[in-house]
């Protein structure tokens, strides 16, 4: 950073009094709203403890310090390497990496490359550990019920990174990011960096049962429930979630010929609903089926069928919920609501910008995609207790006029 100087100056035109211009060495940044995530962090201990797994023997920075470079600029808008070449003397980021302002400066674009590119897969394979045991240690006391989401999104490419394939349904070469995310707490719990033209179930069953088993080993009565879109709707998917004892999963269910038939009438009633009240008119039904894929097992299947304004549609999904007999609805508008996680990766996708992994070898940008989450639930926590404090603040009975609604001022003037 470039420090301009001035040489002391002295004015008389101020109300009778001097004003006084001297040289001074002022270190300047944009950024102080980081100190107050640092300070979370010092709490956390999570860019400690996860710079313990990196093994790196950088001669002049830390992994802990370039850890901490990253993740704190990315959760600063700062999501790419070459922005460092700047960041590296800023006062804060020096700060947050335990240097003070004057200083010798921090890592440089090319360092934090090959740190990137510096992790093993054991490391990869401890970080993901890491992830699980952040996540059960966020909760102070056993939940009385975790519900965990699947889904992905796109991660388009550019160059010659490893494992990037051209995605024709994408128009686009990339990569494909999974993430498990908990509609409780906000966090995400497990990312995957699947490859370009990867099926997003491709050990999907293997991820979430080691979450689960998780889970379950620090509390054991706590329900899970698991929820999914079409995409993991495959056999080996139900087969490891009902080996599972007290696990509930809701999973969409692409809509088929038989389905279809099966639903026909409903619609028809719903249609006929729509266009008798002018209001959206949504009807629900159950039935067992078979595939031919499940080898004679029957499972539920709930139905939704709707009507409005632009249309109608249906919807299906496969459950084990109990009691979805009764109250297909309920089971299918619980369901849902995992709409609520898919902002969350919204979010960390384009908020984080967790689709910029531009690193070379695919490992790298695992490690990159982990930082980008790091950052997103370290947002998480910090939006968790800025909310317990405002919790704290107490309100007063009658609110001021300027903190009220316009259109509750005007009713009490009428």
């Amino acid at each position: 950073m470039s420090i301009q100087s001035a040489s002391q100056l002295s004015f008389g035109f101020w109300q009778g009094r001097t004003v006084q211009i001297e040289q001074v060495d002022e270190n300047i940044s944009s950024d102080g709203g980081l100190i107050a995530f640092k300070q979370l962090d010092s709490i956390l201990g999570w860019t400690e403890s996860f710079s313990e797994l990196i093994q790196h023997s950088g001669r002049d920075h830390s992994a802990k310090s370039m850890l901490q470079q990253r993740v704190f600029g990315i959760v600063a808008g700062y999501e790419d390497q070459n922005d460092h070449d700047s960041l590296r003397s800023d006062p804060i980021f020096k700060l947050i990496a335990g240097r003070s302002p004057s200083d010798p400066d921090l890592a440089s674009q090319p360092t934090l490359s090959r740190f990137e590119n510096s992790v093993t897969p054991s490391n990869l394979l401890q970080m993901e550990e890491w992830f699980l045991d952040r996540f059960v240690e966020s909760f102070s006391e056993a939940p009385e019920r975790i519900t965990l989401d699947m889904d992905t999104f796109d991660d388009p490419t550019h160059g010659m990174q490893q494992l990037t394939f051209f995605h024709g349904y994408y128009d686009q070469y990339q990569y494909q990011v999974r993430v498990i995310t908990c509609a409780e707490n906000d966090m995400t719990v497990l990312p995957v960096l699947l490859y370009g033209t990867a099926a997003v179930s491709l050990g999907a069953y293997d991820d979430i049962v080691r979450v689960i088993q998780k889970i379950r080993a620090r509390f054991p009565d706590t329900i899970i429930e698991f929820r999914a879109d079409a995409g993991f709707a495959v056999p080996r998917m139900y087969e490891a979630l009902e080996a599972i004892p007290n696990l509930i999963y809701t999973i969409g269910f692409a809509m088929s010929p038989v389905l279809r038939k099966k639903s026909d009438e409903l619609l028809k009633s719903t249609e006929l609903q729509y266009k008798t009240t002018g209001k959206l008119a949504k009807q629900y039904m159950l039935f067992p089926h078979s595939a031919r894929s499940w080898r004679n097992v029957s499972r539920n299947i709930v139905i939704k069928c709707e009507a409005n304004s632009e249309g109608s549609n249906r919807r299906a999904v496969v459950t084990n919920r109990p009691g979805a007999d009764q109250y297909p609805d309920g089971t299918y508008e619980r369901y849902a609501d995992r709409g609520e996680s898919e902002n969350r990766n919204k979010e960390l996708k384009c908020g984080f910008k967790a689709d910029r992994l531009s690193d070379h070898r695919y490992m790298a940008n695992l490690f990159r995609l982990m930082m980008h989450v790091i950052a997103a639930n370290m947002l998480v926590c910090f939006r968790r207790e800025a909310a317990k404090d405002i919790a704290e603040i107490p309100v007063a009975t009658e609110l001021p006029v300027e903190a009220r609604s316009q259109h509750a001022v005007l009713r009490d003037r009428e």
